[in-house]
């Protein structure tokens, strides 16, 4: 390692709080276009929630219309939308009625966060052991192997994968089950099937990293030194090598959580994937709102998350 870096690793400022500060702010203005955008967009739909409710008398869809605001214009209904918000009021969903929005986002969003992070466990676990190894074996048969069994994952969508291990696996298991999501075995196909993209990712990037520091001066001057290659790797370069890692990662994990629907519909998971297809397809614009809401916070809380860790790993950035 250069006096330089020495001289930097030693001297960590801390974090400064405005720049977390200032990430929180474009957040929060994120959030707010996220939730214009939305609320417009989901209007623009043909018909209202209240399209399909033939079984019920006119002046019954009326009432409703009105309970729901969906009598007023559409500008009314987004200051009121806001003002509930502010409130952290999401309203109540139109076609479960009288279930707030937020009771079904408390009861369904432990189960995506826990696949969530379990697929990101496994695409950790994965993706950063082989693109480490990759690199330091680079052009040989396993760096070869490796990358070919990424642009593998990658390639395939998880709407093939998921299918292929439930027949493929499951179906001969005693322990593993095709669909359902109880004890913790339940959690291990649906992760695999969400995290292996996210792994093969990952795995490419860390190898892009670590080939970049392993060619470093302060490297070649830690071999000369006579220093084991895993110390040189898990001491020296790890470290600089696994920061585009880093930087993926955190908007890869709110994208594992926000897109798992069709893992959670293969695999029959009750996350909150299946509430957004129903909310789609019922129009019910609370929910669709609700969900695409947390979907938004979860995105801006894992990038700050990311930078952070990127700053921790890289002090040089604090400046920046």
């Amino acid at each position: 390692m250069t006096n330089h870096q020495s001289q930097i690793t030693n001297h960590n400022p801390p974090i400064p709080i405005k720049t977390i500060f200032h990430r929180l702010g474009q957040g929060l203005i994120i959030l707010l276009c996220l939730i214009t955008l939305t609320f417009f967009l989901v209007r623009m739909m043909p018909g209202d929630p209240l399209t399909d409710e033939k079984s019920l008398p006119q002046h019954t869809i009326e009432k409703n219309r009105a309970y729901y605001r969906l009598d007023q214009p559409v500008p009314i209904q987004y200051l009121h939308y806001l003002k509930n918000l502010s409130r952290g009021d999401f309203g109540e969903s139109m076609s479960k009625v009288g279930r707030p929005v937020i009771d079904i986002i408390r009861h369904s969003f432990p189960v995506s966060l826990t696949l969530g992070v379990s697929a990101m466990a496994i695409a950790l676990g994965i993706g950063i052991p082989a693109g480490i190894l990759s690199a330091l074996k680079k052009n040989s048969l396993l760096d070869y192997g490796t990358m070919a069994a990424a642009m593998f994952g990658i390639s395939i969508p998880s709407f093939v994968i998921g299918p292929l291990l439930a027949i493929g696996i499951a179906s001969h298991s005693n322990t593993l089950k095709v669909a359902g999501w109880g004890d913790p075995f339940d959690w291990l196909l649906p992760a695999i099937t969400l995290g292996l993209a996210t792994a093969a990712y990952i795995a490419r990037i860390t190898r892009g990293g670590m080939l970049e520091v392993i060619n470093q001066d302060y490297i070649r001057t830690a071999r000369a030194k006579g220093l084991s290659p895993t110390r040189i790797v898990i001491k020296h370069a790890l470290r600089g090598g696994i920061i585009p890692a880093v930087a993926y990662v955190g908007p890869a994990f709110a994208m594992l959580i926000s897109g798992s629907f069709i893992v959670e519909t293969i695999f029959q998971v009750p996350g909150l994937g299946q509430h957004f297809i129903n909310a789609t397809t019922a129009r019910d614009y609370n929910l669709l709102q609700g969900v695409v809401l947390l979907f938004g916070i979860l995105i801006v809380l894992a990038n700050l998350a990311a930078d952070l860790a990127l700053v921790a790993l890289n002090p040089r950035l604090r400046n920046s």
